[in-house]
């Protein structure tokens, strides 16, 4: 496999003279843009999460297997809050465990999520540092408006190992650089194409565009147990009013007090003023609720990329959860760290296992992570994205243009380091693998989960921001929430037959849901700032690591769900 120089090394017995600690995770370098400042203060107050071993993880993963498989004898036979919880919260002999060694140690461990395997305990960094053999600096990022504390490496006292999955934060290293829009250009306001390429040269996205290009209906949804949640994170916020003028502009047959439910975790806002307007928060919302016509649309404020954490936790303690999540956010796979990416990639097993289709965007950045910069462009080890690459979401890539479509440069794709190919797309790879030339330069792990699984327009989308028409450049971000708005509606149908809702998604999609894409086959994603001729992975017949199965085909997808 070729892994990264940051690959995280887990279970690893460090020195003699620490024989009672087990190396549980370390970076081998600061990872790139993070520059090292110094020694934490020794008195100053540290908050960490403990993430718990769940006492069955392996069951959970077998019972989501066999759910969401089409013809399993349980086929969509979702698990409800209380069926997800013996399957996750730790054993008695871990809490114990945990227990005991923070008795001894004077901590005081707070429980954190409804399934009981989280927890937080707050100490002083010079603690941190003896108990866990580690060294706190703190750390600067260009994109981070205060400096973190952070180790290169973290070990457990051996009375915790296979208990403890990881501590956080200790060596996640993610900056708040982690929405998926790309640039953006300002237009005159005016009234909705009617087609796809009729009013703009350079071609607009409107619902209307993707209504006809995908075969979406217009007609509104009826159940209203079916939600869709929107993810907000890094300080965007979604307007009320931005969303009433986007639909007056484009959906005039949608009321224009159509409006979406906040929610909020750890205190979260979402400020109305336009100042306060997000590009990526209004996106995501004005178009969830221009394609899903009539399905409730939720919008949950919060911080990355703890967020990722407070959203699954949140979600774990709810009856009713949404049928569907879209998030469009990512970073370097890499520098959240395996132990850290397992336990999200986890959480979202466990929301599929609810039936939760869990959609992310791909990302932004071709094959070298979700931002580009010309000084990677001649890397040809390529930098897979989080959480798009963990296997139990759903990623959904870009294209641009309409006869035919073909793969933007930016869409983000490639092979997880951390993640094996999972069971139901190792033929799909494994075709791909066989279309990659001998002397292909481009070095990737070939064993590891390909995404994404799917793709859609990201190119031009028309929208409305602090009261202003805005023409989006690109982003795999509007990709995202425009195919989860497909899944909703699919959903409401669903329901409206008595049946149970799509969640998790893949193992249909590469199974009775594979023909009813559209196959897209031009195009490469170098990236935006690279030459086409750097070294990147080129559109295929079939499944590609650019696009997935292509972009969907609106009646396909539903008689397959309804079948």
């Amino acid at each position: 496999m070729a892994f990264s120089k940051l690959l995280t090394v887990l279970s690893i017995v460090v020195a003699a003279s620490a024989a009672s600690m087990v190396l549980h995770e370390r970076h081998t370098a600061v990872p790139s843009g993070f520059v090292r400042r110094g020694a934490a203060p020794a008195n100053e107050m540290i908050t960490l999460r403990v993430g718990l071993k769940s006492n069955n993880g392996a069951g959970l993963e077998a019972k989501l297997r066999s759910v969401s498989s089409p013809g399993s004898f349980d086929f969509r036979q979702w698990l409800s809050m209380d069926d997800v919880k013996t399957f996750t919260q730790p054993s008695a002999d871990t809490v114990s465990a945990f227990d005991t060694f923070a008795s001894a140690n004077g901590l005081v461990p707070t429980v954190i999520s409804p399934n009981r395997d989280w927890v937080s305990i707050t100490l002083p960094v010079s603690k941190a540092n003896k108990l866990f053999a580690a060294q706190f600096d703190v750390f600067t990022h260009p994109s981070l408006k205060d400096s973190i504390a952070r180790t290169l490496s973290v070990s457990l006292p051996s009375e915790l190992v296979g208990h403890v999955d990881v501590i956080h934060p200790t060596t996640a290293f993610v900056a708040p650089k982690t929405r998926l829009l790309s640039s953006e250009r300002q237009i005159n306001v005016r009234g909705p194409a009617a087609s796809c390429n009729s009013s703009d040269p350079l071609g607009v996205v409107t619902p209307t565009c993707l209504q006809e290009l995908y075969g979406i209906p217009t007609t509104p949804a009826t159940q209203s147990p079916n939600t869709l949640l929107v993810t907000g994170y890094v300080d965007q916020w979604a307007q009320s009013a931005d969303l009433a003028q986007f639909l007056k502009l484009v959906r005039s047959d949608i009321p224009p007090s159509t409006t979406f439910t906040l929610l909020t975790t750890d205190n979260g806002t979402n400020p109305q003023s336009p100042d306060d307007a997000g590009v990526e928060a209004n996106l995501d919302i004005q178009y969830t609720v221009g394609i899903a016509t009539g399905v409730p649309v939720e919008f949950l404020s919060n911080d990355f990329p703890s967020a990722l954490l407070d959203t699954t936790t949140f979600l774990d303690g709810i009856d009713n959860p949404p049928t569907v999540m879209t998030t469009s956010y990512a970073y370097t796979e890499s520098f959240f760290g395996l132990s850290l990416a397992t336990k999200i990639c986890n959480g979202y097993m466990a929301l599929g296992a609810r039936g939760i289709s869990v959609v992310f965007a791909s990302g932004d950045g071709g094959v070298r992570t979700n931002h580009d910069s010309s000084d990677l462009c001649a890397n040809n080890t390529f930098m897979p994205v989080f959480p798009a690459a963990c296997p139990w979401v759903t990623a959904i890539g870009s294209t641009e243009g309409f006869a035919p479509e073909k793969a933007t440069n930016f869409t983000g794709g490639g092979f997880s380091n951390f993640f094996p190919t999972p069971y139901y797309q190792t033929a799909a790879v494994d075709g791909f693998l066989d279309t990659i030339p001998g002397d292909f330069a481009g070095i990737f792990n070939k064993a590891g989960r390909g995404y994404p699984d799917a793709s859609l327009q990201g190119l031009g989308f028309e929208m409305v921001s602090g009261g202003e028409v805005t023409n989006l450049g690109g982003g795999t971000s509007a990709s995202a929430p425009t195919f989860a708005s497909i899944i909703a509606l699919i959903n409401d149908r669903l329901l409206a037959e008595n049946k149970p809702v799509l969640g998790f998604l893949n193992p249909f999609l590469y199974s009775k849901a594979s023909s009813a894409f559209t196959d897209v086959t031009p195009g490469r994603n170098s990236g935006q700032v690279c030459p086409p001729s750097s070294s990147a992975f080129d559109a295929a017949v079939g499944w590609d690591p650019l696009t997935g199965f292509g972009t969907p085909i609106f009646p396909d997808l539903l008689a397959a769900a309804l079948a």
